[in-house]
């Protein structure tokens, strides 16, 4: 996953049916003395609006928690869309524009507090280690760094199969990936885990070799190749969002049809398009151990 330079502005036709991170708030600096707890917190995904129901299909998203032991205050760290899942998975066709449209930016959210009861209900909410001060305002300073420079969210991990040692074209960035990343930064400073079991969800699309097509430029501007522009188009058509149940499910006979009966896939990824050759089982959705870190520095007294 390619990092860039610096973030750009946002686009106001992309809105969020939600607000991205309403009560945000910057980083506090920590005393260095400080001993900072650190949890593991996990939910399943938009729990707060249908409680349980993706958590059967082991759809999670993943956060961590802080809790000051000379405050008593806590905080919640997380990664997430800044316009929702579908906006980041498929693009806009907007009229009178060649090219897709995306509103594909991630962003890390910080706010004071852990809701206990979202986090427990139907999820976790664990100790995973203890920090000191001096840890956090390191991380802080590398969360500030990745948040500036990883700015794409990315929902599909593509594979060559469902084998653990299979090749993998593509990795996602999403939620979990920024709490893997911070759990090894904080492994690197020193920070010492409990050995617990830890899981994390991924949606796998299935692949023979990607091709690479191009990039927005190529494809669809004035010497692009009209041809796989409108072929692009058009496999995105069905994935727009719905206002009718009627239509909703003629769109759905139209993804089948191109991704299972002809193996058909248009990736979007570091600004550039790919086509996969798709293959059995298609696409899964796994819900798999990736063990807490070890770091390779002592701890900082802690």
């Amino acid at each position: 996953h390619r990092r860039f330079d610096y973030r750009p502005k946002t686009d106001p036709y992309c809105q969020a049916r939600y607000t991205f991170c309403p009560t945000g708030s910057a980083i506090p600096v920590m005393k260095e003395e400080d001993a900072i707890e650190v949890y593991r917190l996990q939910a399943p995904v938009w729990e707060f609006k249908y409680g349980d129901l993706l958590g059967h299909l082991k759809i999670m998203h993943d956060a961590v928690g802080f809790k000051s032991s000379l405050t008593g205050k806590n905080y919640t760290m997380e990664w997430y869309e800044l316009f929702q899942l579908g906006n980041c998975t498929f693009p806009h066709l907007r009229p009178g524009m060649d090219a897709p449209f995306w509103c594909n930016q991630g962003a890390a959210c910080f706010y004071e507090g852990i809701d206990d009861p979202h986090w427990k209900e139907n999820g976790t909410l664990v100790l995973v280690t203890t920090i000191s001060g001096t840890m956090f305002n390191e991380m802080a300073k590398w969360v500030k760094y990745d948040n500036d420079t990883g700015i794409y969210y990315e929902t599909w991990t593509v594979q060559a199969s469902p084998d653990k040692q299979s090749i993998v074209w593509f990795d996602s960035y999403e939620c979990s990936k920024f709490i893997l990343r911070t759990y090894q930064k904080l492994a690197d400073l020193g920070a010492v885990f409990k050995k617990i079991q830890t899981n994390y969800t991924s949606i796998i699309l299935f692949s023979g070799e990607p091709v690479y097509l191009g990039n927005e430029t190529s494809i669809f501007g004035p010497q692009g190749n009209k041809t796989l522009a409108a072929t692009i188009r058009d496999f995105y058509y069905p994935f727009k969002p719905h206002q009718t149940v009627g239509e909703f499910f003629v769109d759905l006979l139209k993804i089948i049809d191109r991704v299972i009966l002809n193996g058909q896939f248009y990736l979007f990824y570091n600004l550039e398009y790919w086509f996969l050759p798709m293959k059995f089982p298609y696409l899964k959705i796994i819900y798999e151990e990736v063990p807490l870190p070890t770091g390779n520095k002592t701890s900082f007294g802690v």
